[in-house]
């Protein structure tokens, strides 16, 4: 108890050493003074709030907001001292805000805990006391043997014991950790390998040794020690071994595994960041601009409180013969009485600093959220982004690799139905008629169907028929599993076309060329490296034959060839290539029973190396892999979503710079980026990849900085991986984020989770402090989305997870191009209009207030009637922002889709900055002055406006102040929209109409529950007098007109972008109105 007390509070100490000690089984030692480390338990915790916590971390977060803290502070005060207003002014307003935003939160807390207890409830099985114990995730304990069936998921980290298979062998897919949805393969060591019942595994005595926890998915070091009998086996553990949290097993029946990390300490959990409350720009400037309207206030009451005083000090208006203090004021602290009085002059302003702005975003966030539903497509709340930062692997492609083309022996050949056709030849044979293939097509289509890592259920391989003319069929039984896409689809190509790849038995290989069964012995497979950029199998064929089946890119096969059409094959490569195709070259090598001999015993030795293993493979596998025939080239489409490469280039030319984030390999990544228009063929690319030190990553950031300052003309992109990224960000982040700058486009390979979101952050956090927006399909992406300004789940085929997760969801990457666009576009224009509106007409609102005082000896008296006061902003002049917040199209979203450029008009948070900000409140200063000194000019020297001679009095000219507001202010906002439905026209004139048929009914009865009738006939009286409408006209028409010319001014002078596609949009829709043609728009 008192340790879960501490790991609440956060006090738990670390693991005190680097490494763990883990007892399979959880076989203690019996001898010694053993003590057990303490690990965590397998618990998942994603949920922000706690049933304890919630209240007391809530209301911290809200009140972290300057409004929520600042009317907090107003409401304390008005409940301490005598103020001019009510406390319910500001108090009820503050309890809605919180209130709503409490339940919103607490409800979406509610729907995490609700996903953990799910995943921490799932059902498991256990190995304890010699059989399988069933028992929930959340149960097990570091040292559980766990068994895990085919096309579950991994419930904690697990170190591999053993599989169905005799050599301990099982496949995995990893799609909610890196993106990856293809085969990997794990293997666990031989010795307890053969341990494949429950029985012998319970009997196990084994400790493994490894390093605590860490969020590097591709890393794991560590040991296993077996005791048998006397003796005791060490044996290494890498990540081949390691079977992490979230990934699926596949193809394989069942495994057996032990739990080495659990809970938040599984590298999925350890990937993930917490999920903290986003601010957005908009939240970021209303918090700026209310700091600026608090000085203005504190200016306001500091020096409406010394005026007091200076004018308190003659004697007879200190104390006039109408207001004698009272024994207990004279004898007052001059000090407490200071206090008080600028207090009240604070709560008498206060109005300054509109709450209710938060209160209309966030109805305008609640009401908008409905058009989802009313949009086909997609409506989006944003705000203007100037970084995307995309996942690859099913969010800008499909996931589903294609074969296209390939050439064999210097011809190319397509796919069609299922044939293989020569360039330039029609194939017109019947579909049900297949020709034989020729010795070089066979022999290489035996390579493809080879050379890989692919496997096959053997139930379905059982099932296959032997009728050659049926390949078609027996391709669409087959199930492929394989660690590379593009092994996939070749293997599935050179099925369809005849030679079938039907698994493996033990150690052979089986195909069938045309119907003729083959069984080839795998003798060695040289596995894939980013280094040699190719993989190879060695094999001995059915008559004997020792031969190497090589495939690579190009530039690791063509070097390395002697013989074949290999100048024809290079040419053809680049014109695959230019297509957008991802490209291998096949090549094979024919081994004499000598040559054989020594490549099998240099193999053999440095597999077995105990020192330097990795450098001995690389000379044995260049050794091997030379004087290679090449065979040919396969080009294959990874297909791309639809739009990709027109979303990315529309995003391009608005001026917004895309990061493509994967944990797919280098060339993988790069391929996609050049096929989808992230990189461009003219393009610069230039490389931060393979780095193992600092110095080395240092000099390679300081050479391409130095080419791309040679090179300025010339566009650039940068490919960096995660190792040389945590190198570069280690020690040298201001030259790499130099590099970066400059180039335009950036591809980050090989990304663990954590570091998507590590880069998000380095770039929110630059100096420039942009707006970023990231996008992905994935758990992998979950941490990326959470650390972006703007997170965006794509509904795709790995789950939900980036969807729960994000702040908004799309089912495609093309819609991004309307979201920000169209919708992004209009609803910053929207937001930024309402925010600085609201300023405005608090301006407008408060302003006469202060100067009024000057008019009563700053007797804290107020110019309006409390109503009038608690009223103005949520009755009288909500509703036309709120419609204009919603339906506001200043140009039609057609434009601005089709004409990205316009974005540019909004970037950099444009019409948020400090110089509209200033425009609208000098533009409320100065109207506030019209209205009260306006009215001032009609009023002021003992004017009779009446027909029986009777005179305006206090409440009267306050009134004939506020009618004026309220008319100016809602007249203001009916210049600002552009977009006019009824809903509009209703709002707008039907505020106005409001105003007067509440002021005539308020003004018009005696209510009993009033302590005070100040306002009973005024409005009437007011109204009746002609002057007092001439007032009014005129004092709105003169408020007005200045602005109307200024905008007539700016549009013809200086206009935007924007302004010009509305002028153009007008006159095309106006020419097909006068021709009666369709009125769609034409751009």
């Amino acid at each position: 108890m008192w340790r879960w007390i501490r790991q609440q509070l956060g006090f738990d100490p670390p693991h005190q050493s680097d490494t763990r000690t883990i007892y399979i089984a959880n076989r203690f030692p019996r001898h010694g003074h053993y003590v057990p480390q303490k690990f965590a338990d397998n618990r998942i915790i994603s949920s922000k709030y706690t049933v304890w916590n919630f209240v007391p971390k809530n209301l911290f977060e809200q009140f972290r907001r300057i409004a929520n803290f600042y009317f907090l502070i107003i409401f304390l005060v008005q409940l301490m001292i005598d103020t001019p207003t009510s406390p319910v002014t500001s108090g009820l307003p503050l309890f809605f805000v919180i209130t709503v935003t409490a339940i919103k939160q607490g409800y979406e807390d509610w729907l995490r805990h609700k996903s953990d207890n799910e995943v921490n409830g799932a059902p498991v099985y256990v190995v304890r006391s010699g059989g399988l114990v069933k028992t929930r995730s959340k149960n097990i304990r570091v040292g559980d043997i766990v068994r895990v069936a085919k096309d579950e998921t991994f419930p904690a980290d697990l170190v591999l014991l053993s599989s169905d298979r005799a050599n301990g062998s099982c496949h995995v897919t990893t799609a909610s950790l890196d993106g990856e949805t293809n085969l990997k393969t794990h293997i666990a060591v031989s010795q307890t390998a053969v341990l494949q019942s429950v029985a012998n595994l319970d009997k196990l005595d084994a400790v493994i040794e490894c390093q605590q926890p860490e969020a590097d998915l591709y890393r794991f070091v560590g040991r296993i020690t077996i005791n048998q009998q006397i003796e005791e086996i060490v044996r290494p553990l890498g990540p081949e071994s390691l079977l992490l949290r979230g990934a699926r097993l596949k193809n394989t029946k069942e495994i057996f595994g032990v739990a080495v990390y659990t809970g938040m300490e599984t590298k999925m959990a350890l990937n993930y960041k917490s999920k903290s409350q986003k601010r957005s720009a908009v939240e970021k400037s209303m918090n700026s601009f209310l700091i600026i309207y608090l000085i203005i206030l504190l200016f306001e009451a500091i020096l409406s409180t010394i005026l007091k005083y200076a004018w308190q000090s003659e004697e007879k208006w200190d104390e006039p013969w109408y207001n004698q203090k009272t024994e207990h004021e004279r004898n007052s602290s001059k000090i407490l009485t200071f206090i008080s009085d600028f207090l009240a002059f604070m709560v008498l302003y206060n109005f300054i600093i509109p709450i209710s702005l938060y209160v209309t975003v966030e109805m305008q966030k609640f009401l908008g959220s409905f058009f989802i539903g009313w949009d086909l497509d997609l409506y989006h709340e944003e705000t203007t982004v100037e970084y995307v930062f995309t996942d690859k692997t099913g969010t800008l492609t499909e996931n589903e690799m294609q074969f296209q083309q390939c050439s064999i022996n210097g011809v190319k050949y397509h796919e069609i139905n299922g044939k293989l056709v020569p360039e330039g030849l029609i194939e017109d044979i019947p579909d049900g008629i297949r020709p034989g293939l020729a010795q070089e097509e066979e022999l290489f289509l035996k390579a493809v169907s080879l050379c890989h890592t692919v496997q096959i259920n053997n139930d379905q391989a059982d099932g296959i028929c032997d009728n050659p003319w049926h390949t078609n069929s027996i391709a669409s039984q087959l199930e492929y599993y394989a660690s590379s896409p593009d092994e996939k689809a070749l293997v599935e190509a050179a099925c369809r076309i005849g030679v079938i790849f039907t698994g493996t038995d033990g150690e052979s290989m089986e195909v069938k060329s045309l119907g003729r069964p083959e069984r080839y012995k795998l003798l060695h497979v040289l596995e894939f490296d980013p280094t040699r950029r190719r993989m190879s199998v060695i094999v001995e064929s059915p008559s004997g034959d020792k031969l190497l089946f090589t495939k690579g890119a190009e530039s690791a096969v063509l070097p390395y060839s002697t013989r074949g059409e290999i100048e024809k094959t290079r040419v053809h490569v680049d014109e695959f290539a230019l297509k957008g195709l991802r490209t291998l070259c096949v090549a094979y090598r024919k081994f004499t029973p000598e040559e054989y001999e020594e490549v099998n015993q240099r193999l053999y030795e440095a597999k077995t190396a105990l020192q330097q293993r990795e450098e001995r493979l690389a000379e044995a596998f260049s050794f091997i892999e030379k004087d290679l025939e090449l065979l040919g080239a396969t080009g294959v489409e990874d297909k791309l979503q639809d739009k990709v490469q027109e979303t990315i280039e529309a995003l391009r030319l608005a001026g917004i710079k895309v990061w493509v984030l994967t944990g797919d390999k280098h060339e993988t990544a790069v391929s996609v980026s050049l096929s989808c228009g992230h990189f461009h063929r003219t393009m610069n690319i230039l490389e931060l990849v393979q780095h193992k030190s600092d110095n080395t990553c240092a000099e390679q950031l300081r050479q391409l900085a130095r080419r791309i300052k040679d090179d300025h003309v010339i566009q650039h992109g940068l490919v960096v991986d995660g190792t040389s990224l945590s190198l570069a960000l280690r020690q040298h982040e201001k030259l790499f984020m130099e590099v970066c700058r400059n180039c335009s486009a950036v591809l980050c390979c090989r990304m663990a989770p954590l570091q998507k979101a590590k880069v998000v952050r380095l770039i929110k956090t630059s100096p420039e402090k942009p707006i970023t927006l990231a996008i992905g399909d994935g758990a992998n992406d979950v941490s990326m989305i959470q650390e972006a300004h703007v997170g965006i789940g794509i509904m795709g085929k790995e789950g939900r997870q980036a969807v729960r997760n994000s702040d908004y969801a799309i089912a495609r990457f093309k819609f991004l191009s309307k979201l920000l666009f169209a919708h992004g576009h209009l609803y910053y224009i929207r937001i930024a209009t309402l925010v600085q509106y609201f300023f405005y007409k608090n301006v407008c609102f408060i302003t006469p207030q202060f100067l009024y005082q000057f008019y009563c000896l700053f007797s804290q008296q107020t110019l309006y009637d409390s109503v009038y006061l608690t009223l103005y902003n949520i009755c009288f002049t909500s509703l036309p922002v709120l419609m204009y917040s919603l339906f506001e199209q200043h140009v039609h979203p057609h434009v601005l889709q089709s004409k990205p450029a316009l974005y540019r008009d909004i970037s950099k948070n444009a019409h948020l900055g400090y110089k509209p900000f200033l425009y609208w409140t000098l533009l409320g200063f100065v109207h506030a002055f019209f209205f009260f000194y306006g009215s001032y000019l009609l009023m002021g020297e003992d004017t009779s406006l009446l027909g029986n001679g009777q005179m305006f009095g206090n409440w009267t000219f306050g009134t004939l102040v506020f009618t004026v507001m309220v008319i100016t202010v809602t007249m203001k906002m009916a210049l600002e929209t552009h977009f006019w439905t009824w809903i509009n026209h209703f709002v707008t004139w039907g505020s106005i109409a409001f105003y007067f048929v509440f002021s005539l009914f308020y003004g018009g009865i005696i209510w009993p529950f009033l302590h005070t009738q100040d306002m009973y006939f005024v409005f009437v009286q007011l109204l009746s007098s002609g002057s007092a409408w001439f007032a009014i006209i005129i004092i709105v028409v003169a408020c007005l007109f200045l602005d109307v010319v200024k905008k007539v001014l700016y549009r013809h002078l200086q206009p935007t972008c924007t302004e010009k596609a509305q002028k153009l949009y007008y006159r095309r829709f106006s020419y097909k109105l006068e021709h009666d043609e369709p009125a769609a728009v034409d751009v």
